[in-house]
């Protein structure tokens, strides 16, 4: 089963955190919310195997520590 591990704010975001976890070696799918499934400035879903949550978790954590990431989106 898939877990949601963050919501990004928009696809550009969602897509270096997918880059993130996978370089990891984290399993990651990305899924639109909402309205967003046609709009590349609407929230996304992260998810990760339930069974790999809680070290996702982690490296989220650090991830936002770092400020490695960004908040822009142009469409």
């Amino acid at each position: 089963m898939w877990t949601v591990v963050y919501i990004a704010p928009h696809i550009r975001e969602a897509e270096r955190i997918k880059d993130l976890l996978s370089s990891e070696g984290f399993l990651v799918k990305l899924k639109s919310v909402g309205l967003s499934q046609h709009n590349e400035c609407g929230p996304v879903e992260i998810l990760v195997p339930e069974s790999e949550v809680e070290e996702a978790m982690e490296t989220m954590t650090v991830y936002k520590l770092t400020g490695k990431h960004g908040h822009n989106c142009t469409q």
